[in-house]
Parts: C-alpha cells; structure tokens; sequence
C-alpha cells in the first residue's frame, strides 16, 4: 500500500487522485503506527519549511519518516517533502530538517528579470537512468512553484538538475529514497508516468 503522510501542508487529495488515475491506490494517513506498516510511503507538502518541521514533530512523525527511509521501502519526498529530507534550511530564519540527505535549502538569488517564486513548466536533465524515470523523454517539463530549493553537499544525490537564474537539483535519488522539487501530481503525463513508476518501484 502506497501511504501518503497527511501533517496538514498540502493538497493530498491531488495526489491520491493522481495515483488512482494510473491504477495504483493510495491511502492518506496521519496516524505514527499506520505510517510506520507502510510499503511505500511519500511525504508530500507546500508551504514554510518552519511550519512543516514543527508539525511532523507534535504530530509524532518524525521517526516513522526516519524508520522508512532508512528501511529500504520506497519513499517519495514532493516539492516541501524533498526540502524536509535536508540537514538545514534558511527559510526566514534557520530550521533543522530531517537530516536524511546531507545539503541545505536556500532562496533563489535576486536577478534581473527573474520571478520568485520559480512557478510554471521547466524542464529536468537527468544525471543518469533512474527507474522512476524510464519511460520519460530527456529533457521533460515538468510544473514547478518554489522560491527555494536544496543545495546537496553530494552531487551523487543529484538525479536531476534544472535551470532557474541557477542550475539547481530538481530530483534527488539514493537508494530506496528519491524526492523532487517538481509536482508530479500537476505535470500531466510525464507527472502520471514518474507516480506509475514509483508504485512499480
């Protein structure tokens, strides 16, 4: 069973539905103990970073998150989800993450001529083959609204780049653990395709 982490940041429903629309189903769950049996879990979330951290703390979820993706089981991290997963972010102050990929989580630098947030269709180079993304042509767009983005210590970490004023990681991968910028849930075919492949995964 694919669960997806309910700590009130984000519209989950979006992405229950888009898992149901390519076959695989998909439970919302805010309760530890269930979160702790799933198979396969994704930590969705829009939003302050701050706000998100101290909700996945009173609401006990933290160490399920950490048990799953150390586990080995499938984890998908979405937009807020993949920035939780870093050591530390600056988003209007300075929060400790999770802790699960070494980096930090930074603002896109003031430029002429460049909107913040980075929101609309942008396209993602893959660093090299991913199984969440065969069956994706190079260079696909996908919809992105942000005005941070993380900043791996590892380039290793790094499944995906895309430009934005700057070559930022759109999608990070190790192991069992993968998590992007992007809304897979919002990205239309390319979107479904990534999901499809991620309850195949």
């Amino acid at each position: 069973m694919i669960t997806i982490v309910d700590y009130g940041m984000g519209n989950l429903r979006s992405v229950q539905k888009a898992f149901e629309k390519v076959g695989a189903e998909a439970q919302i769950c805010t309760n530890p103990e269930e979160i702790a049996k799933a198979s396969k879990l994704i930590l969705p979330g829009v939003g302050a970073f701050r706000d998100a951290i101290q909700a996945l703390k009173d609401q006990n979820l933290v160490e399920p998150i950490l048990e799953h993706a150390n586990s080995g089981k499938p984890f998908l991290g979405i937009c807020l989800g993949l920035q939780l997963l870093f050591d530390v972010s600056y988003e209007d102050g300075e929060y400790e993450g999770l802790g699960i990929i070494p980096g930090k989580v930074v603002r896109f630098q003031d430029q002429p001529g460049l909107k913040i947030p980075h929101m609309g269709w942008n396209q993602i180079d893959a660093t090299r083959p991913h199984p969440l993304l065969a069956g994706i042509p190079e260079h696909e767009h996908f919809y992105f609204v942000h005005s941070y983005y993380v900043a791996p210590d590892n380039d290793d970490d790094v499944a995906a780049w895309t430009d934005y004023g700057c070559r930022f990681a759109s999608m990070v991968a190790r192991d069992n653990l993968v998590a992007c910028q992007f809304h897979p849930e919002k990205s239309q075919d390319a979107g479904l395709k990534l999901l499809q492949n991620f309850a195949a995964f």
